[in-house]
């Protein structure tokens, strides 16, 4: 071989070493987010009280660990069908738990198996953001408050995990929390929005405390999304409509123990409230994704025959909440939200009372 062809071959090698050293890497929340939810090369299904759900618990904690935080693990013990099972909490906290505190939460259970879910947006996402911003904040947490994290177990199943810890807390710790930020459900919608809870009450149960519909929170955060950096990134606080005004909420989620113990909360959700679903604009129906509707009429953003209509655009609890199928049906659209959201909400929480002042 002459020096020539010597040369081109070498100067190819050094090429293609270089686009391959600039490929762009996996954002860390999908990295997590691949080893809760792929059935082969992660966790899986994790149903609430099932190995699955252990597993998950291990590796979150685990990796809690690695960024060196203390790990405190909060076991409880629920019911279904009069089978007594057991699952966590998992709770860290950034600093002086004197401070005032700031909780993210997301429950780390899934639900549908016997639908085929592998509950990769409900809730892998919100697990594997959590654990980035965690990470994020190992060596910037604020000085002048502190950050809990905490994984909550068996929420599918009536929020048990959310609830124990609450009913946990005495006056003076729940005095002491200035909202919660509840990531369920952070990534797959075709948009991302935040919420605060409903303006009517919540029927909550065994609580003496006044009940918080503040927007504090939720306006802070929607603050904090505001240098993003295209106007779709940017989270959205819905329209209003019929039972719920304007960027409220209803208490499916683990926000509901909060608010109902007077703690503000914002409740950040992927989902499509511009689509008339099967009960109205709720947000329930998350895509207008063809392959998710039996038929869907893009002129009035809903199903082409009510009636029959079996989909309606739903990815959570369905045989759709896999990450495989999520990946073709949207490239990048988990990425790229995941890393939004982190970024959002790390911003936030190195300085609240940038936001909180507002």
């Amino acid at each position: 071989m002459n020096g020539f062809f010597k040369f081109i071959i070498l100067l190819s090698l050094l090429m293609a070493s270089d686009v391959f050293a600039h490929q762009p890497e996996e954002n860390l929340s999908l990295q997590y987010l691949k080893k809760l939810v792929l059935p082969d090369n992660g966790i899986g299904v994790r149903e609430a009280g099932s190995i699955g759900e252990q597993k998950s618990a291990k590796f979150i904690s685990d990796e809690f660990k690695k960024f060196g935080y203390e790990v405190t693990l909060q076991s409880f013990d629920f019911k279904i069908k009069e089978k007594t099972l057991s699952s966590a909490n998992i709770v860290i906290d950034t600093g002086n738990t004197l401070l005032p505190t700031i909780i993210v939460g997301a429950h780390y259970d899934s639900t549908a198996k016997n639908k085929g879910s592998f509950g990769a947006i409900d809730n892998g996402t919100g697990v594997a953001a959590m654990l980035e911003i965690a990470s994020i904040l190992v060596e910037n947490s604020p000085t002048n408050f502190n950050i809990r994290f905490i994984a909550f177990g068996a929420e599918e199943v009536g929020l048990v995990g959310s609830k124990y810890y609450v009913n946990s807390l005495k006056l003076e710790e729940v005095a002491n929390i200035v909202g919660m930020i509840n990531f369920d459900t952070i990534a797959g919608g075709d948009f991302v929005y935040v919420h605060s809870a409903n303006s009517t009450p919540y029927r909550c149960t065994k609580s003496d405390l006044p009940y918080s519909n503040s927007t504090i929170l939720r306006n802070a955060v929607v603050l904090a999304s505001q240098n993003q950096d295209d106007e779709q990134s940017q989270f959205i606080v819905h329209a209003e409509s019929k039972g719920y005004p304007k960027g409220e909420t209803g208490p499916w989620s683990d926000h509901y123990a909060f608010a109902c113990a007077g703690i503000p909360i914002a409740y950040v959700e992927s989902t499509n409230f511009t689509i008339n679903g099967e009960a109205g604009f709720d947000g329930y129906s998350q895509t207008i994704n063809p392959l998710l509707w039996d038929c869907f009429d893009a002129k009035t953003q809903g199903a082409c025959h009510r009636e029959s209509e079996k989909k309606w655009g739903q990815i959570w609890h369905t045989e759709y909440d896999q990450l495989t199928i999520l990946e073709t049906q949207y490239p990048n659209r988990i990425k790229k939200q995941l890393s939004n959201t982190v970024a959002t909400i790390a911003k936030f929480l190195l300085a609240p009372n940038n936001y909180l002042a507002h």
